[in-house]
């Protein structure tokens, strides 16, 4: 087993064969948490669904649905309907209604066209406007039924989950988990100095261990930073500008697409 120490280093790296264990200040074990990928519409889905529609063979077609495409729509149906609270059911199951939705995606497979945009952004579309649509039939129902009061209270309630639609699209939290892999897996590559990296890298630990930290609150971040490496504000302020651009560059990429490539 070797150890590494040096004093401008504010943990240890111990090291055994393949195996690295970072260490705090006092020599515990630094924990994170294990790394899982909740990318499920990934670049070979895109593919698939291109595949897919160039082939003429309805067997090959189902083969490729089957093992490549079903679970991405699965998956995007389901985040939809919750992410947005398309709760309007008219006595059918959640289950059954994203069932449906599934299917009406299958019949507008053969339409997609590449060159117009990302399957991602397109079969998303397609779904929430079919949502939509649902939702608000079935609230008209509802509303011929109950008291008119209390339905208006839940529909407003509804609305403005609906028309977070146009300002927030796309989990976050979802995004904030490969945002933090991609800045781990490129951390050299971003921060080619070793004091840019260790500062980096240490902003990204805030990111690791909070739920739901205010992004680049410069006031906060501050303050847990110089607890974990010996930086001046301008150093904090020149890493926290280029996080805030990779930030901006992989979401753009992750709004249209619906993944990164890490």
């Amino acid at each position: 087993m070797k150890t590494t120490e040096t004093h401008s280093q504010p943990h240890l790296l111990v090291e055994d064969n393949s195996i690295t264990v970072e260490l705090t200040k006092s020599g515990k074990p630094r924990k994170r948490k294990p790394k899982t990928s909740n990318t499920y519409f990934t670049e070979d889905t895109q593919d698939a669904i291109i595949e897919y529609v160039a082939s003429d063979d309805q067997e090959v077609r189902n083969t490729i649905y089957r093992k490549r495409i079903e679970y991405g729509f699965f998956k995007l149906t389901q985040n939809i309907i919750h992410t947005f609270k398309f709760y309007y059911t008219d006595g059918e199951s959640v289950e059954d209604v994203q069932q449906e939705v599934i299917a009406f995606l299958l019949e507008k497979l053969r339409l997609f066209k590449p060159h117009k945009g990302k399957a991602y952004s397109y079969f998303g579309t397609i779904a929430k406007r079919y949502l939509i649509l649902k939702n608000k039939k079935n609230y008209q129902k509802l509303q011929d039924k109950g008291d008119l009061a209390e339905v208006d209270d839940d529909k407003k309630t509804k609305e403005e989950t609906i028309n977070s639609y146009y300002s927030q699209d796309y989990s976050i939290t979802e995004f904030m988990s490969l945002y933090i892999r991609y800045v781990d897996k490129n951390l050299s590559k971003l921060f080619p100095k070793d004091n840019d990296a260790k500062t980096a890298d240490a902003i990204m630990e805030l990111f690791r261990k909070c739920e739901a930290l205010d992004i680049f609150n410069k006031k906060a971040l501050y303050i847990y930073i110089r607890e974990m490496v010996d930086v001046d504000t301008p150093q904090i302020t020149k890493i926290i500008k280029k996080l805030k651009l990779v930030y901006v560059d992989l979401y753009n990429k992750y709004y249209q697409e619906g993944y990164i490539k890490i």
